[in-house]
């Protein structure tokens, strides 16, 4: 079966005829075989769709109608919520009513108010209420609408539509809703309202069905030690369901278990009304360092119905710990500690124990030492460690054999936190450290270090460069001092061993790859005759001063010139030199001493270091040596005899077609050598007299001719290298 729910349609205007207004479903799960249906307004009908369909033009409908479905296995009835009224009519709105009801008076209905315990058990539905109509005719029905009818939660109350009966059909939970605010009304049949609606109000009556609930399962909480009787610790809170205007919510608070029970099973109270945990033991005996332990744990019971028997409960636990305060001073466990350390070293040389009665990890146990006699150098430095607190006295400077012996040292400690008023800090917590020096052999030490000195490049081999100065710290013995080389990367040094006294055993040189910035760096050690020796190392810097011992060149050394150009100019070449000034720029470049030369060449100057190159006259494609001479500012000045390669290029499309043959003139040179070497192969192949004064003569014409080409740049032998080598052959 699948009964109606209410329908719903709107009348805006006339209802037509044959109009459908709204359509219903009905199952009497057996196939719905000859199921009828009856409308509360003969006005209307169902039609074979199961529509609900008016006979006539209606003016006016009642607000209610009712569907009756029957069927051979079940029967049920749905209710058509009508909204609106029709205002286009022939008649006005107060005829309209005076003929719907001609006889209006007020009337009203008895509706008390209605109780409804939770968690009623079956059977269902059961008589709450009865609703009292004034109407005596038995020609209306009653009518119950609103939330828990046919609202949501549809179905929870019906009334007796012939008797008034209200009637609960289950079971009510008040947790969920703990009252419900109805209408009840009456029509006629044709659903016309007759009286009311009056409001009927249905409250739900509360039962013990909810134990009290701790909002958490594990409490934590904290009481510092010595805290007076009464402290509170923390407070315990359960909530109930049940409705808190009864004892059904009405909680009570109660300690059933302390663990561990000593010194007292009762060291804390809990108010049972207000959940407040409180200390009971004395403060004298709420000593942490001598409770069994610092962590309490307590079993809490919330019970309901103010603690009666009969009452639901809950359960929680709770865990206080004993906060320490520092009431214990730190104490040394010794009031004197030893130790021994060798002059010249650092690092931690004793520990120092304490002990400390309170909680460990926390400022009322953390220990801070301090030096407070002794140790006006600052030598020494102490420090916590924070695994076993003890403090780890270091030397921070190293200390002199020589100087002292024995350093007496006075420590203090205290904690990070300060103390309660009623401690103090006693003799205990100082204590006093003897630190004794041992004496080593210490290494000599050169002063100063580094050594610096100023000398002259190219000074003479042997010449005078310093005097190393090393000590021996170790005053309290008499002990010699000898001198060594260690590091002198040129080898231009020598030391003597007894004096300290360093020359030069090599010519100094400024220009050196081990020279940087002018500085030559050698490292020279010193060694005493102690058991073991010890040794120390000293640095010996030399400033060279330049000396004019480098002639400048001339850079680039290869130019190139197109054969056609018409500009002259070959090149600018410059002059560089591995000294300083003022043995360096500003340079003189000139054509070389070879005659002829100022013909073809000129050599102009640009600025200090830098000259013009220019052609007198064009050349032809060609390599030339041409010979320069560049001179330094140095005092004497330095010259230097150098030669640029020009390369006489023919120049097509941008691009330079230049002879890879050396010069004109070392062509010829070399062709001549070449023809002498022949010559004289020819004739010691023929060992005749007449054959060696042959060779011989030509030999000398063919150096002649190669050296009056290679001297002079106008000499020509037919224009051609080619053609002299052919005629030779």
């Amino acid at each position: 079966l699948q009964p109606f729910s209410h329908l719903l349609f709107c009348v805006s205007n006339l209802v037509i005829v044959f109009r459908r207004l709204v359509s219903f479903q009905f199952d009497d799960c057996q196939g719905n075989e000859g199921v009828t249906f009856e409308v509360s307004d003969p006005r209307f009908y169902v039609d074979r769709d199961w529509n609900l369909v008016p006979y006539q033009d209606i003016a006016y409908s009642g607000p209610v109608l009712y569907i009756t479905g029957v069927s051979m296995y079940v029967d049920d009835i749905a209710q058509v919520d009508i909204t609106g009224l029709l205002l286009h009519s022939p008649h006005t709105l107060r005829h309209i009513l005076d003929q719907t009801f001609p006889h209006r008076s007020k009337r009203s209905l008895l509706v008390p108010p209605m109780i409804v315990t939770e968690n009623q058990r079956a059977p269902f539905p059961r008589i709450i209420g009865k609703v009292i109509s004034s109407e005596k005719s038995r020609m209306h029905i009653f009518r119950l609408t609103g939330p828990g009818a046919d609202q949501d939660p549809r179905g929870l109350f019906i009334i007796d539509i012939d008797t008034g009966d209200v009637l609960v059909s289950r079971s009510l939970d008040r947790e969920a809703i703990d009252s419900y605010q109805l209408e009840v009304s009456t029509t006629d049949f044709a659903g016309n309202l007759v009286e009311g609606p009056a409001i009927l109000v249905v409250t739900v009556i509360d039962q013990n069905d909810n134990r009290p609930i701790f909002t958490e399962t594990r409490y934590t909480g904290e009481v510092l030690e010595g805290s007076p009787t009464g402290t509170t610790v923390m407070t315990m809170t359960a909530f109930d369901a049940d409705d808190t205007a009864t004892d059904n919510a009405a909680l009570r608070y109660n300690i059933v278990r302390q663990s561990p029970d000593k010194p007292s099973p009762n060291m804390f109270y809990i108010d049972a009304e207000r959940g407040d945990i409180v200390t009971v033991i004395s403060p004298a005996l709420l000593d942490r360092e001598t409770l069994p332990t610092t962590t309490y744990e307590l079993e809490i019971v919330a019970k309901d119905m103010a603690g009666s028997e009969v009452g639901l409960t809950g359960t929680a636990t709770a865990t206080i710990t004993i906060t320490d305060k520092n009431d214990h001073a730190p104490e040394f466990t010794h009031p004197l500690f030893e130790a021994h350390v060798y002059e010249g070293s650092r690092g931690v040389v004793v520990n120092l124990t304490v002990d400390d009665r309170d909680d460990p990890a926390t400022g009322a146990w953390r220990a801070i030492y301090s030096i407070i006699n002794g140790d006006a150098s600052h030598n020494f430095a102490i420090q916590t460690n924070p695994d076993n607190n003890e403090g780890m006295l270091s030397v921070v400077k190293p200390l002199n054999y020589e100087a002292t012996t024995l350093h007496t040292l006075l420590i203090r400690v205290e904690n990070e936190d300060p103390l309660t008023p009623d401690a103090g800090y006693g003799p205990s917590s100082t204590a006093t450290v003897h630190v004794t020096v041992e004496d080593i052999n210490e290494g000599p030490v050169f002063f100063p270090d580094p050594l610096i000195v100023t000398r002259m490049e190219n000074i003479p081999v042997g010449s005078f460069v310093a005097s190393l100065n090393a000590t021996d710290p170790d005053i309290l013995e008499i002990q010699s001092i000898r001198y060594a080389v260690l590091r002198d990367p040129a080898g231009w040094l020598s030391v003597n061993p007894v004096r300290g006294t360093v020359n030069t055993s090599a010519a100094l040189d400024r220009e050196s790859p081990y020279v940087h910035d002018n500085k030559y760096t050698a490292l020279f050690i010193a060694t005493d005759n102690g058991s073991p020796p010890a040794t120390g190392t000293g640095t010996l810097i030399i400033y060279l001063q330049d000396y004019n011992d480098n002639a400048p060149y001339v850079v680039p050394s290869v130019a190139r010139v197109c054969e056609d150009a018409h500009d002259m100019n070959v090149a600018i070449v410059g002059g560089w030199d591995k000294d300083l000034p003022p043995n360096a720029a500003p340079f003189k470049i000139e054509l070389g001493k070879q005659p002829g030369l100022d013909k073809t060449w000129r050599v102009s100057r640009v600025n200090s270091t830098h000259s013009q190159i220019m052609l007198l006259h064009s050349l032809k494609k060609a390599n030339y040596q041409l010979p320069l001479l560049i001179t330094d500012s140095g005092v004497p000045p330095l010259s230097n005899n150098t030669e640029v390669k020009v390369q006489v290029c023919i120049c097509k499309k941008n691009r330079m077609h230049c002879s890879l043959a050396h010069s004109h003139r070392s062509s010829l040179l070399l062709l001549s050598a070449t023809l002498l070497l022949i010559l004289l192969c020819k004739c010691i192949t023929h060992r005749t007299n007449k054959t060696l004064l042959y060779c011989t003569a030509m030999g000398l014409i063919l150096i002649y001719f190669g050296l009056l080409l290679h001297y002079n740049d106008k000499f020509k032998w037919c224009g051609s290298d080619f053609y002299f080598s052919g005629i030779l052959s």
